[in-house]
């Protein structure tokens, strides 16, 4: 029997290929338009299908093995796509997101299946279990609760330009959002930047990559600044600065307990 990820990563492959590669925009287009009555929704399940089988000839798999995977793959990736084509807003990010998963978990069981070194017993066991756990546990907390934990500090300190008062950081989850708005960008586009800024800076501090940290504030403070700068406004300045600087401490404290805590010696 296959290792489970000797077993996933070609399934893996196969179908980033199908779906990525292998599919022209028009089939896109056309799934979307026609739904089930549109032939490239067929051509594309049946693709990914067939595709399969040089992965199960790789890996060894029966006659019977081979048909089972290319039928449970096909009548899947047909169920989830048309589900996907029939929604109102089907293209939108987290449709496209939702959809993928579905895909990957129907290769996981398979590959689950095709593997006998897989147990509930033997993933809880492995000596890397509860440190995927943890880390997940520090990429929880620098997104949302960190975004909480300033806005709740830059609540004490209003814009006073603004004539808003509190209710401008009360309403952002962080200054990026409210600078955003305020120099004409969009909220959610600042609060986008502050989420991939704590993403980067956890996973360089846990990777003890610590310069890259500095570069990256340093990059988001040219940008950022320029245009405050432009504004004429101290007060935003100010505001920005603070709720950078809070994001950066708190997101650098979490990796380096993070990092305590997978035993990672601090540089």
């Amino acid at each position: 029997m296959l290792n489970f990820f000797n077993a996933l990563i070609p399934l893996l492959v196969i179908h980033v290929i199908c779906d990525f590669y292998l599919q022209p925009k028009s089939w896109v287009d056309a799934k979307r338009e026609s739904t089930y009555c549109a032939i490239e929704l067929y051509f594309h399940s049946v693709l990914h299908g067939v595709a399969l089988i040089i992965p199960a000839f790789i890996l060894g798999l029966g006659v019977h093995s081979t048909v089972c995977l290319v039928a449970i793959v096909m009548v899947t990736h047909y169920l989830f796509d048309l589900g996907k084509a029939m929604l109102p807003n089907g293209e939108k990010l987290g449709y496209f997101i939702l959809d993928q998963c579905l895909h990957v978990l129907v290769l996981v069981f398979i590959a689950y299946h095709m593997s006998t070194n897989l147990t509930l017993d033997a993933l809880l066991n492995h000596k890397h279990f509860f440190d995927v756990i943890f880390i997940s546990l520090g990429y929880l907390i620098a997104l949302k609760p960190t975004s909480i934990i300033i806005a709740s500090v830059l609540k004490r300190f209003p814009l006073s330009s603004s004539g808003q008062g509190e209710g401008v950081a009360a309403s952002e989850t962080d200054s990026d959002a409210v600078s955003s708005a305020e120099v004409g960008g969009i909220a959610a586009g600042g609060e986008l930047i502050g989420y991939l800024e704590r993403v980067l800076i956890l996973t360089f501090t846990i990777a003890g990559s610590y310069a890259a940290i500095g570069f990256i504030f340093a990059a988001k403070s040219i940008f950022r600044f320029g245009e405050l700068n432009k504004s004429e406004d101290r007060s935003m300045t100010e505001y920005v600065l603070i709720g950078s600087l809070l994001s950066v401490v708190i997101t650098t404290v979490i990796g380096t307990l993070v990092s305590l805590g997978l035993g990672i010696k601090i540089k």
